[in-house]
């Protein structure tokens, strides 16, 4: 084996290829930072100016994914690599990835549908495809929800696009509804009285529209009453856990009880 040769050959790759791959990896480096810098630059300019965060921040993932992509290509190129070669193992392979891709360009398309119709937007408390939660991310292929037990699940944007969402903070206010069953036994205009007194005296319940407490049905074992009452929407669970307390300690301090299921057996005897 000539050494010289072996030799020549890895300091001219090194001086050439090697000092280029080098440059590269350091350009790819200090490039992806940038990117990111002027992708939080962004960021903090659209919140100062107060723009909508859904769209704001859909197209600064878009913008900080595609720069990447570009920077990336022209460093293979500048590294010596074959451009037109690459290109045509794309081409050829090109059937194969569009089969492979074919769930994220739905994905993809759901993303976009989903920032034109605009069935729900950042910081929206949802229901959809099983789940619920805060929505913190509409990315471009998947959307990120934050559970109220703090857990972070991402539903696939073409699922979610073609699916049936509840959205929890559209509108400003919310209506509390509680089901609360006293005893055959038990006067139920005085139960009806007790519970409108609570829902009217809470300082949180809206006036308007009013306050309704009703007979909602007769079951076997109880009477049901129906309570209803508007609230503000950040107001809906702290009225929803009060009417319940208050609305037991009330029953208990008047003798109103709440029943069990009961079933009466009758003996027969010859």
């Amino acid at each position: 084996m000539d050494w010289t040769t072996v030799w020549n050959t890895v300091s001219g790759w090194a001086l050439n290829v090697g000092v280029k791959l080098l440059i590269a990896v350091i350009l790819l480096f200090v490039t992806f930072k940038i990117v990111d810098a002027i992708a939080r630059r962004l960021e903090k300019n659209a919140e100062k100016r107060h723009l909508d965060k859904t769209i704001s921040r859909t197209l600064i993932y878009a913008f900080r994914l595609s720069a990447k992509i570009v920077i990336a290509i022209c460093l293979v190129g500048y590294v010596g690599i074959d451009t037109s070669g690459l290109a045509a193992l794309i081409t050829s392979l090109g059937v194969c990835v569009g089969l492979a891709v074919n769930g994220a360009l739905s994905n993809l398309a759901g993303g976009i549908m989903l920032i034109i119709t605009r069935p729900f937007k950042i910081d929206d408390y949802i229901e959809a495809c099983g789940q619920s939660g805060t929505v913190e991310e509409i990315r471009i292929t998947q959307t990120k929800l934050r559970t109220g037990d703090n857990r972070v699940v991402y539903i696939p944007n073409g699922t979610l696009s073609s699916s049936e969402v509840i959205n929890y903070s559209e509108k400003a206010e919310r209506r509390v509804e509680h089901v609360f069953s006293i005893s055959y036994a038990n006067d139920f205009e005085k139960a009806k009285q007790l519970v409108l007194e609570l829902c009217e005296a809470h300082e949180l319940v809206l006036k308007d529209p009013v306050p309704m407490v009703r007979v909602k049905a007769h079951n076997a074992s109880s009477v049901d009453l129906v309570a209803r009452v508007w609230v503000k929407n950040e107001d809906y669970w702290t009225v929803h856990f009060d009417l319940l307390e208050q609305v037991k300690s009330a029953f208990d301090a008047n003798g109103i009880e709440i029943p069990f299921n009961q079933l009466d057996v009758h003996v027969k005897q010859n």
